[in-house]
């Protein structure tokens, strides 16, 4: 007997030939159509709330934002920042619950809270299970309507925004940011002095002026909620389902007691146009931060985004071409078109190495005023492409048509204003380019550069740009 294991083979013969391959035509490739943005049922509450609902399929967390005109220019001037502090408090507990117990009832509901504020008001802001909508619209109702202010909530914010401005002082962006406003506008207006205020201010900030303030400017008359999301769980009819609960929440809501103000359009210096070095000694950066005036979103806004692409908005943009690709003084500077009230701003920032401060802002200047001249079509092309094709990614979720739809409140603008912006987009060519960008006031600069005075003043006084001055730290 062998000691070698027995292997048994089995073959199979195949009968039949394999089928020819089938090669499948390739699909053509079109661009996409027109898009537009979500369009809202609206109503109004008797009590004057007018609230948007969006239907949005697919997004199962419902977001909900509370648009109430509440101005830092209504700020009492030796208590700015007071709008800063509402924000962060609340929903520190309400008259109902305590700060603790009312954390707990939002954890238990899935309930997520959040603020911001702006020149055109205060928005808060609900997170929520679409399930779990009813229950989250009443607590957002709760701290809305009854909030405490408790005074160690109060006070622990208000230390907070002094930490804060600390930092901001030691930071260079945010020092040049703070510093163009201060160098730009007038000092009567508002916008030229930080929004969540100064030390002196924040400092004379008390529980009582926040819940006063609260009590004076928040309110049903003028505010917007705005409520997205999948309403499909809600059932066959899900709008009116929605708007029944906002009654239920908000319909007993009284008005604030000062009627609401519009924005006012910030006022800029007669003598803006200046070069300012804020001294940062030993710094081997300097922040750079270059303005002029600019056009509001009324004023044809849909060529801003396409030119701020152009211009500064990407790694492959003229700025970024030179100064960072050509000359590697820079890891990136961005320019872009910032609205206001009335008016805004065309804005270019970043930081550059310090022993080329004078240089890189001299080629800056040249690039931003030689745009003037006009855009290649090719460079048309791509920017109205990037800036239309990527808005339906840009408003793929509740919570970006949630906040679009709020801020567009707060300036007063329908939510069909961004459908219109890109149609004017998609039919942009050179010769419009060229007489958008004309509106903006470029070529009277205004200039911040954080950094060594010592090293950089000389470099930027050799540019013949203008007297250069400087600020201590």
């Amino acid at each position: 007997m062998s000691d070698q294991p027995t292997t048994t083979t089995s073959t199979t013969t195949s009968t039949t030939s394999p089928n020819p391959t089938t090669v499948a035509p390739r699909p053509e490739v079109v661009p996409p159509g027109p898009w537009s943005f979500p369009e809202p049922v609206a109503h109004v509450l008797a009590n004057g709330l007018t609230v948007q609902v969006f239907d949005i399929p697919g997004q199962y967390v419902a977001s909900v934002r509370l648009a109430v005109p509440a101005l830092p220019a209504q700020e009492p001037q030796e208590q700015e920042g007071l709008l800063a502090l509402l924000s962060r408090t609340f929903d520190e507990g309400t008259l109902d619950h305590g700060a603790e117990e009312f954390a707990q009832l939002l954890e238990q509901a899935g309930v997520a809270l959040g603020s911001s504020t702006s020149e055109f008001g205060l928005v808060l802001e609900l997170d929520v299970p679409v399930a779990r909508l009813e229950r989250g619209l009443e607590l957002f109702a709760e701290c809305v309507q009854r909030p405490a202010y408790p005074d160690d909530e109060v006070e622990r914010a208000r230390r907070r925004r002094l930490a804060d401005i600390e930092q901001e002082t030691a930071d260079p962006r945010s020092r040049a940011t703070r510093e163009f406003a201060r160098t730009f506008y007038d000092p009567r207006s508002r916008a030229s002095r930080p929004a969540a205020g100064s030390p002196d201010t924040v400092r004379a900030i008390t529980p009582d002026a926040v819940r006063d303030f609260h009590a004076d400017h928040v309110g049903p008359t003028g505010s917007v909620l705005v409520v997205t999301g999948d309403l499909g769980p809600l059932g066959d009819d899900p709008v009116p389902r929605v708007l029944d609960l906002v009654e239920r929440s908000f319909g007993a809501w009284g008005p604030q007691r000062v009627a609401p103000v519009p924005p006012q359009a910030p006022r800029r210096r007669d003598d803006a146009a200046r070069i300012v070095v804020v001294d940062r000694p030993g710094s081997v950066q300097s922040e750079l931060y270059v303005g002029c005036l600019g056009p509001d979103r009324r004023h044809g806004w849909g060529a801003y985004p396409v030119l701020s692409f152009l211009v500064g908005g990407a790694p492959q943009a003229r700025v970024d071409a030179v100064l960072r690709e050509e000359k590697g003084y820079t890891y990136g500077l961005r320019a872009a078109f910032v609205p206001r009230a009335e008016d805004g701003l065309f804005i270019t920032s970043g930081s550059v190495r310090a022993e080329v401060t004078g240089e890189s802002l001299g080629l800056l200047l040249d690039i931003l005023e030689k745009a003037r001249e006009g855009f290649t079509p090719e460079e048309v092309a791509s920017g109205v492409a990037f800036v239309s094709m990527t808005a339906p990614a840009r408003y793929a979720t509740a919570d970006a048509v949630a906040d679009e739809a709020a801020g567009l409140a707060l300036e007063r603008l329908p939510a069909a204003w961004v459908t219109q912006m890109f149609e004017e987009t998609r039919g942009l060519d050179e010769q419009q380019l060229v007489a958008a960008y004309g509106r903006a006031e470029v070529g009277r600069w205004t200039v911040v550069v954080v950094g060594d005075a010592a090293q950089v003043s000389e470099q930027l006084r050799a540019l013949g740009r203008g007297e250069v001055e400087v600020r201590p730290r």
